[in-house]
């Protein structure tokens, strides 16, 4: 068959001055070239999900230079079949004159069809390439979705240039935060109950909201306390002077302190150096480490009546140097190796142990002077810690089992530990002037957190004193405290939940609930034993509403008492069962107790693990202190 276009081109041998002609003829139908065509568009590579611009403009060229390289390896196979070489003076002369303008194209003598057809032909592939770079173009600054035909399926799959941005986002994760938004907006829209403004109300949708943003996280702590503060102001739920007014609180402010301690005990190598000698005495397991950290920290309660100074300050850093030093370091991955195990156990033994002294928490005389002002009876020093000794012994003692089979650590058993702890206190040789500086300012805050209230020296002034002789001395430095994220991010979240907690109380809901449960028992014609029951479970786990003990028992613990006294409890057994629980009742969150936050921060145990540790460990607690406590209490002459 004679071909209807033909392209004359030459390669010159310079060194024989000889001359070869290829002929190259193309004869394709307008037909085939459209099938070329729409078949590349039909390329299942476009339906990619991840088409993003770059790849769309990448692929539009491969299709352009598909087409060429199709269309020449045609014309040179259809050349090769259907031509001769010419050999005559005039082809010589065609050959001469294409060799000068470089390339020459013309249609064989009597065949102007061919010619108009090949033209035809080339504007095809052009206008298919054209369409292809505009549909690009169109998807690129769009952002919409396009559907791409799949060769032999007749469902297209779908490509989403929308999908790249979801792919990059870098705010908030999105069905966190759906969640959150989600439940502030329920109750936000159920009428407020009898009895509760519409303030109230509203402010508890945001409040639940912000917790329920904590506990899911789509954002940092922080962030999400930050967020609800914002929200609250913005709807006129609270000002400013309201909102953060919990930032002048003692709390917040201790607990970042503990913060700056823990890190200048760590950074000077003391907290190594107690962790090893620890490790030496009762280092052989996991569990007789924990059970060293736990009777420890039970021993000093009495003697320091702030928690969050005596966990935060003290035992946080000391574990935290323990863990590390046994290889188990959130930064690294090791978390569950050891820390977990123990951050969580030191935590929830510090509810137990803060309610077994008037004087291990702050806010116990708060409960001694509301049950005086009820019952007119004052619980006395020896009253309390008597009464408590049985039931919080045996807490614990069994609280590491428990966690140990619940909540296990990967290493249990380290049998050559105190051997080479012994070697790396070798190792470390005499103490140095920063580890001196550091025990002295350790020492002089510990001692003001026990001595200071007789010299009016408070908590927080303790712990800044501690400070400053560490930051004159430049044991630690003023940017390693800004640069101490986990103090910073607690100060916001707590001291935000403290203020709308307290704003709760202020505005009526938490005295309407109180009523509301009161009546509730009271109708009910109950015995005084089952109605103890219901009022203490129903004291124990509204404490999901505060962010603080003392909140608390001044918003709940007299309606309370008053319930339990009215249905014929016992006054005295009454009082110290709420007064102990009021305590204990911090181990369900990471923010219901000053202990909480610091040892939350050190970053061990997910939220969603604390959780429901906090909650499974809540059950075994109420039931040891009604069940062992009443026969205990009944033994002393309680009731």
């Amino acid at each position: 068959m004679t071909p209807r276009f033909v392209l004359i081109a030459h390669r010159t041998e310079s060194h024989s001055h000889r001359r070869r002609r290829t002929v190259c003829a193309y004869d394709a139908r307008r037909s085939s070239v459209r099938v070329n065509a729409r078949n590349d568009l039909d390329n299942p590579r476009l339906a990619r999900k991840d088409s993003a611009p770059r790849r769309a403009e990448t692929l539009a060229s491969e299709r352009t230079n598909d087409m060429s390289h199709a269309v020449a390896a045609g014309c040179a196979a259809h050349a090769r079949a259907t031509t001769r070489t010419p050999t005559n003076a005039t082809a010589m002369r065609r050959h001469r004159a294409t060799t000068r303008r470089g390339a020459r194209i013309a249609p064989r003598a009597g065949d102007a069809n061919g010619a108009r057809e090949c033209r035809e032909n080339e504007l095809a592939i052009a206008v298919a390439t054209t369409r292809v770079a505009a549909s690009t173009r169109a998807k690129r600054e769009r952002g919409t979705t396009t559907k791409t035909r799949s060769s032999g399926t007749p469902n297209a799959p779908v490509a989403r240039a929308g999908s790249d941005a979801l792919a990059n986002w870098k705010g908030a994760k999105l069905k966190p935060l759906g969640y959150s938004i989600l439940s502030g907006l329920i109750l936000y829209l159920i009428p407020a109950p009898a009895g509760v403004t519409t303030q109230a109300w509203n402010l508890l949708a945001v409040f639940v909201a912000t917790i329920v943003g904590i506990i899911t996280n789509p954002l940092p702590l922080g962030a999400v306390a930050m967020i609800g503060l914002g929200v609250s102001m913005t709807t006129g739920l609270l000002p400013f002077s309201a909102a953060f007014s919990a930032f002048s609180s003692e709390i917040p402010w201790l607990i970042a302190l503990a913060f700056f301690l823990a890190r200048g005990f760590i950074k000077t190598g003391l907290g190594n150096r107690i962790a090893y000698k620890i490790v030496s005495l009762f280092g052989k397991s996991t569990l007789g480490l924990t059970y060293s950290l736990v009777f420890s920290e039970a021993l000093l309660a009495p003697a320091i009546p702030s928690l969050a100074a005596r966990a935060g300050g003290i035992f946080l850093p000391l574990a935290k140097a323990l863990c590390v030093a046994c290889g188990s370091d959130p930064a690294n991955g090791t978390e569950k190796k050891m820390g977990a195990y123990v951050m969580t156990t030191v935590f929830q033994t510090s509810t137990i142990s803060s309610g077994m002294f008037i004087t291990a928490m702050a806010a116990n005389p708060l409960s001694v002077n509301l049950a005086a002002s009820i019952t007119g009876i004052t619980i006395s020093w020896a009253q309390w810690a008597i009464g408590a000794l049985v039931p919080g012994i045996i807490c614990l003692v069994a609280t590491p089992l428990i966690l140990y089979v619940l909540y296990p650590p990967e290493v249990k058993d380290s049998p050559d530990a105190p051997v080479k702890a012994q070697e790396e206190l070798a190792k470390l040789g005499p103490m140095s002037v920063d580890e001196k500086i550091m025990a002295a300012a350790l020492s002089l805050t510990v001692g003001l957190w026990i001595f200071g209230s007789k010299f009016g020296v408070g908590s927080v002034a303790a712990a800044l004193n501690g400070l400053a002789i560490l930051l004159v001395s430049g044991v630690i430095t003023w940017k390693e405290c800004l640069a101490e994220g986990p103090a910073w991010d607690t100060l916001v979240w707590f001291a935000a939940l403290i203020a709308m907690a307290g704003y709760l109380n202020t505005y009526g809901l938490i005295p309407a609930f109180s009523k509301g449960v009161v009546g509730v028992v009271s109708g009910l014609g109950l015995a005084w034993q089952p109605a103890f029951v219901i009022v203490t479970l129903v004291y124990f786990y509204s404490h999901y509403l505060f962010a603080s003990g003392a909140a608390h028992i001044g918003a709940m613990y007299s309606a309370f008492l008053s319930v339990l006294i009215a249905c014929g409890a016992p006054p005295l057994v009454s009082a110290l069962t709420l007064g102990i629980l009021s305590n204990v009742m911090g181990c369900t969150t990471h923010y219901g107790i000053g202990s909480a936050p610091p040892f939350f921060g050190a970053g061990y145990v997910p939220l969603a693990t604390w959780w429901k540790i906090g909650f499974g460990m809540s059950i075994f607690y109420i039931a040891t202190f009604l069940g062992v406590g009443f026969p205990w209490w009944k033994i002393l002459g309680y009731w």
